[in-house]
């Protein structure tokens, strides 16, 4: 399938400040990406690029093919058929929404863009709120709104940076899948900016971790989680705790938990130093198990109770019990390691905690094979 976007190696930034390095990624039609990291990683410099913003200040994207910007050329945003949806919304306040929805229309005439306003309305579930004015709707139907007016004009790339920043968790959780159902029913292809997994994870087909400008990963949501490129990827994304061990062989990790055999295959030699990353969901309550953990601190989240559990050494894991059970602070609990997907860094530095564990483990093995 041929990339309906593609930017390929652009380094920008702002008044001779370098913010985003060598950057490239790929977009097919009909996909939704999000660019994803903490603030001041360059994501909405990556965007603002893109829209046509910014200049990059060496490589090129290219849209459908053709070059929209490069460091000797660029194509000012209005001839890109880029829409873009603003953190703010940026409504006219003045104009009521079909006004609002129509404004961008330049060559349209009057029944076709009433026709257009009609079709986006519906589409975004305003058909009784056209006479509307901005300050007269909640958040999310200026959300709507803006979502509306930029696809008003039948863009090749929708572009929206932090969109439901704005709004309360439960609305943007809510806001996120129906927008996402909104651009999947058109086939529109977008890329939206965030700082929040979730909405990432509810959005997109792709995500694109950035940190300190450079892309660190750009995978589905699903590989992100269970098998990410780099140690702040695994650290970023989700929840877990970096443990210590030291490598038995190609597959299998030492741990102070036991032998964990990997679904990869490690090149480092035997007894190299390493960390794996234990996820909530790999910790698994078994009354039945010799390997106890102590609860202390716990958060209840309705169907699922998370627990911190301190082990004998003194590290702590967490795990998500069903809520069913209720453990009390203090208390003994019996637990497994189900790591289908093992997370395995190597560790240049001893770490706290079961890194004793691992130097211990690593001489005791030494020992009982030269004997």
């Amino acid at each position: 399938m041929n990339a309906l976007l593609t930017v390929d190696t652009i380094s920008c930034g702002y008044e001779g400040e370098r913010v985003i390095e060598d950057l490239s990624f790929a977009l097919n039609e009909g996909d939704i990406c999000c660019l994803l990291g903490p603030s001041g990683c360059g994501k909405t410099t990556v965007l603002r690029t893109i829209a046509g913003f910014i200049n990059p200040e060496a490589g090129e994207i290219q849209l459908r093919g053709h070059t929209i910007a490069s460091a000797r050329h660029a194509l000012p945003p209005e001839q890109r058929r880029v829409g873009m949806v603003f953190q703010d919304y940026a409504l006219f306040p003045h104009l009521n929404v079909r006004d609002n929805l129509t404004f961008g229309l330049k060559g349209y005439s009057r029944r076709e863009k009433e026709r257009v306003c009609e079709e986006l309305l519906q589409l975004v579930k305003l058909e009784d709120l056209g006479h509307r004015y901005p300050h007269e709707l909640s958040g999310g139907q200026q959300q709507r709104v803006a979502l509306a007016r930029a696809l008003a004009p039948e863009p090749e790339l929708l572009l929206m940076d932090e969109p439901f920043s704005s709004l309360d968790v439960e609305l943007r959780r809510a806001l996120a899948l129906e927008v996402r159902a909104i651009l999947k029913e058109r086939g529109i292809t977008a890329i939206m900016v965030t700082h929040d997994q979730s909405e990432a994870f509810a959005m997109a087909d792709r995500i694109g971790v950035l940190y300190q400008g450079q892309l660190q990963q750009w995978d589905t949501p699903f590989n992100l989680y269970h098998e990410p490129a780099t140690r702040f990827v695994a650290n970023f994304i989700g929840q877990g705790v970096f443990l210590a061990g030291y490598l038995v062989d190609r597959h299998t990790v030492r741990t102070e938990l036991g032998d964990i055999v990997g679904n990869r295959c490690y090149e480092w030699v035997e007894n190299t130093p390493v960390e794996f990353l234990l996820r909530p969901d790999d910790v698994i309550h078994d009354d039945s198990s010799d390997k106890k953990a102590e609860v202390v601190a716990k958060i209840f989240a309705g169907t699922a109770t998370l627990y911190t559990l301190q082990l004998p050494t003194g590290s702590r894991v967490q795990s998500a019990f069903p809520s069913h059970h209720d453990y009390a602070i203090g208390d003994q609990v019996g637990i497994r390691i189900e790591a289908d997907h093992l997370i395995v860094f190597r560790r240049e530095e001893q770490t706290v905690g079961s890194a004793n564990f691992a130097l211990e483990a690593a001489s005791s093995e030494s020992s009982s094979n030269a004997l």
